[in-house]
């Protein structure tokens, strides 16, 4: 497994956080993270729109988390320079809980390798990342007797079964479209396509608005499936009407359901534009005006060049590494990955979507100290934010225990970083949550 870790000198081991990065996918390498986030060097990226070709320009950080930690940024298996070998390779490493050990056994090796072990430590996922965390985070606890400090999660997915992407495959659950409204509405407020002349101000109360509204008479209307009434079905359509800026006539067709590639396609159809999956500020051409939802993601186009191309010129320019080999800044993994996990006190390997809440909870009450922060942007399909917000409100945790759960969200995507007032905002959070959590000079009692 690659890595990159930064590390400050003549530092005593115990005096010194380490912090543990990695991006998601699965099959993603953590060059996002590294060139976009917390490393010392960053690209530079327009704000929400297509990054022009190279040169690229890579600046000294001024938000790196290298104030607050040291840092080691991970290579999945089988992307960056991490490479899998042996007997059904595949089958070893590309799964939830074959990922988890991977990551667990690096973890520990770093640590006894460089001396570690009495260091205040963290995890730090993004994506995917954050199944991987919560996994990760119980595992190391019960089979390795590792306490972690903190976990740091970015656009945060736990359960599956949220997932905004296609969920008309999954009839019957219908919190997708609850958890996701949200988001619709944040988008449909930075675009100026809310109805009436009186756009709300300010997005935040906005959003405590509609995320009233979503778990409360839209969760309820959808929950009566076709015993809804047609005077019931017209006004939360219009309801729908005014917090997403889409036709209700649409609406209405889609049976008040509307996933997260279908409203990424149609905001803008009048324009022939497709708002952005990672960060729906991004926009681009419509790759097909006919389709029925978005054919590709304007933000993942407008920025991926840029980070890979730094990444390549800086690990070999800079750190000297990786001449004579290929840096795999992302593999369709999962298309094959081994979504079957085996949450804590089951018996084997579940046939269900996969949910890692019982890990994180787990975790939580296995290291009653364990701190959690959570963060995300507003304008984030991926992993819409008021998804992760629900999955904590349902942990299986003592009240007191979300106590120990710390929110920020920001107006931007699921990249919060591509947005630099957002990316500062990040780092301060983040090493805020740090400091607060590394117990460096405090005494027991």
């Amino acid at each position: 497994m690659f890595y990159v870790a930064y590390t400050k000198q003549n530092t005593e081991p115990e005096k010194r956080p380490i912090t543990f990065l990695f991006n998601g996918g699965p099959g993603s390498s953590s060059v996002w993270l590294h060139m976009g986030a917390f490393g010392p060097r960053r690209v530079v990226t327009a704000d929400n729109s297509h990054t022009p070709a190279a040169p690229y320009q890579v600046v000294n950080n001024d938000f790196s988390l290298l104030d607050a930690s040291d840092l080691v940024f991970v290579d999945a298996p089988g992307t960056g320079f991490s490479r899998i070998a042996g007997k059904n390779k595949e089958k070893e490493f590309y799964g939830v809980d074959q990922d988890a050990h991977a990551f667990a056994e690096f973890i520990v090796a770093y640590l006894s390798k460089y001396g570690r072990w009495n260091s205040p430590k963290y995890l730090f996922g993004e994506s995917y990342g954050t199944p991987r965390s919560a996994v990760l985070a119980n595992l190391l606890e019960q089979e390795y007797h590792l306490d972690l400090n903190g976990v740091m999660l970015l656009s945060q997915i736990l359960n599956f079964d949220l997932s905004v992407d296609e969920p008309e495959n999954n009839p019957g659950v219908d919190l997708p479209y609850v958890v996701a409204l949200p988001t619709y509405a944040a988008t449909a407020w930075y675009y100026h396509k809310l109805p009436g002349p009186n756009s709300p101000a300010q997005l935040e109360p906005f959003l405590k608005e509609v995320e009233d509204f979503a778990t409360k008479d839209y969760a309820h209307a959808l929950a009566q499936g076709t015993t809804l009434s047609k005077a019931e079905r017209q006004a939360i359509a219009e309801k729908l009407r005014a917090y997403t800026g889409l036709p209700v006539s649409y609406i209405l067709k889609a049976n008040l359901r509307i996933d997260g590639g279908e409203f990424a396609k149609t905001l803008q159809d009048d324009a022939d534009t497709t708002v952005g999956r990672l960060d729906t500020r991004f926009s681009g051409p419509t790759m097909d005006p006919l389709s029925k939802e978005a054919d590709y993601d304007p933000q993942s186009a407008a920025i991926s060049s840029a980070y890979v191309s730094a990444f390549n010129d800086y690990v070999r320019r800079t750190l000297k590494f990786g001449q004579d080999k290929m840096y795999r800044s992302s593999a369709p993994l999962w298309k094959t990955w081994d979504y079957k996990h085996q949450p804590p006190g089951a018996e084997r390997p579940l046939q269900q979507a996969t949910n890692t809440m019982p890990d994180l909870a787990t975790a939580m009450k296995y290291n009653p100290d364990l701190r959690i922060l959570l963060t995300g942007g507003y304008f984030d399909l991926a992993t819409p934010f008021y998804e992760g917000v629900y999955e904590m409100h349902q942990l299986r945790i003592p009240e007191r225990l979300q106590d120990h759960i710390e929110y920020h969200y920001y107006q931007s995507g699921h990249m919060v970083y591509a947005h630099q007032e957002s990316l500062k905002a990040l780092h301060d959070d983040t090493a805020a949550f740090i400091h607060s959590t590394d117990h460096l000079g405090k005494k027991s009692n």
